[in-house]
């Protein structure tokens, strides 16, 4: 016979009296009710059988010879495992303070001798329903840490990869900092998480002629590290063949393409690309090392930054069309000739759209002003680092840093 309604969490039941008769009463009431019961007559004798098999109740009496019902109470309640067992002690005490007694040894309830059997009942279906409650409760909590540790695990491999992914990306930029003649090209990249979106490079076929970049892929994380990934391929400084900045001749002399052919020849190559939703900014620029004359385009990048070697600062450009959005955009390019110990600055919106401690973004005005506070004779990657620590100081705590940034520093120092 299984117990009624309601007391399906409870089948095994520990009586513990050391009156014969009381237990014969109780244990026949619990038989009848279709439990499965367990008896002894004192406390030393039930925690033996506790340890064996812990019952789901236990009804003990308070006042018993040796260890009795309160220090059976403790006992049972130190017992190793999971499973909890509903306790209640039989008792004649009502006095508050005893029954306080009774709750910090760890009853759960209490009847009063001699017991009613509805009441016992009652009580027995009430602990039946916390038991529930305790058992689910367990059971969700088990699947939470289950589900915990396979997220654990999960992570713990992403995170292997995005740290082999960081060193993949990291050999795209294989030198920071690389001097073309008297003059040299320097090179900033500082991702917001282990990967990012940002592209900075140079390359040089020979030659008094240099190529330099700076590129900003749309979103941010493993999508958009995969396709700096392909451009790195596409303006390679290891692979000229790949390299779409470089024009072959069929006598195989070569050169540096215009800046504008070379936005045009990937925007045709990004949008053959099916499966490929990523656009990106770009500030691509080729230098004359002998005139000083830099030709560059600006497809939708932040305006590069001329810094005079007097002191003054010109944004330059019009803005332009990021590349990988439209079919057949136009890439216009400007020219700037540069005097020695001029220097030109291409940067992400990192820099610009970072926010400050008032939650207002740095802006252009804020980038110049970061400028000035760098060291007139820092050069090179000192440079950059410089503006990048400055930068972080500024960065809103509530904010911190939410996209990548980064810069490529080209200083002429004349023919």
């Amino acid at each position: 016979m299984r117990p009624g309604p309601g007391l399906g969490a409870i089948q095994r039941v520990l009586v513990v009296d050391d009156s014969r008769l009381q237990r014969r009463i109780l244990v026949g009431s619990l038989k009848k009710w279709g439990f499965e019961v367990s008896e002894a007559d004192n406390g030393e004798t039930a925690m033996d059988i506790c340890r064996a098999s812990r019952p789901d109740l236990v009804l003990s009496d308070w006042m018993m010879p040796g260890m009795n019902g309160l220090e059976f109470c403790r006992a049972f309640r130190d017992l190793p495992g999971d499973s909890y067992g509903y306790f209640i002690l039989l008792t004649s005490k009502s006095e508050k303070n005893e029954v306080a007694q009774g709750l910090d040894a760890g009853a759960d309830d209490f009847l009063t001798k001699p017991v009613n059997s509805d009441e016992l009942r009652a009580r027995i279906s009430a602990g039946a329903r916390i038991l529930d409650m305790q058992r689910e409760l367990s059971d969700k909590n088990r699947m939470i840490s289950e589900t915990l540790d396979r997220l654990q695990d999960a992570y713990d491999t992403i995170d292997k990869d995005l740290i082999q992914a960081k060193k993949i990306q990291e050999s795209l930029v294989p030198e920071l900092s690389r001097s073309f003649g008297s003059s040299r090209v320097s090179l900033l990249l500082k991702p917001c998480g282990h990967i990012g979106g940002d592209l900075v490079g140079m390359f040089s076929p020979g030659g008094n002629r240099v190529g330099f970049y700076s590129v900003d892929v749309s979103g941010h994380g493993i999508t958009s590290a995969m396709v700096t990934a392909r451009l790195g391929g596409y303006l390679s400084s290891s692979y000229f063949d790949q390299n779409l900045g470089i024009d072959w001749r069929p006598d195989g002399a070569h050169d540096l393409r215009p800046p504008d052919k070379v936005a045009a020849l990937l925007n045709e190559r990004f949008l053959a690309d099916s499966g490929i939703d990523e656009y990106f900014t770009m500030a691509y620029a080729v230098a004359d090392l002998d005139s000083g004359k830099v030709t560059m385009t600006q497809a939708g990048h932040p305006h590069p930054l001329l810094l005079r070697a007097t002191g003054e600062c010109e944004f330059l450009g019009q803005g332009g069309v990021p590349v990988g959005l439209l079919s057949g955009v136009p890439y216009e390019q400007f020219e700037v000739t540069m005097k020695r110990g001029d220097r030109l600055l291409l940067y992400s919106d990192g820099f610009t759209e970072c926010r400050l401690a008032d939650g207002e973004m740095l802006e252009q005005e804020g980038l110049t002003t970061l400028i000035g506070t760098c060291s007139a004779a820092q050069g090179g990657q000192e440079f950059l680092d410089d503006l990048f620590w400055s930068l972080s100081q500024k960065m809103s705590p509530d904010y911190g840093m939410e996209d990548d940034v980064s810069a490529t520093l080209f200083e002429y120092m004349g023919p």
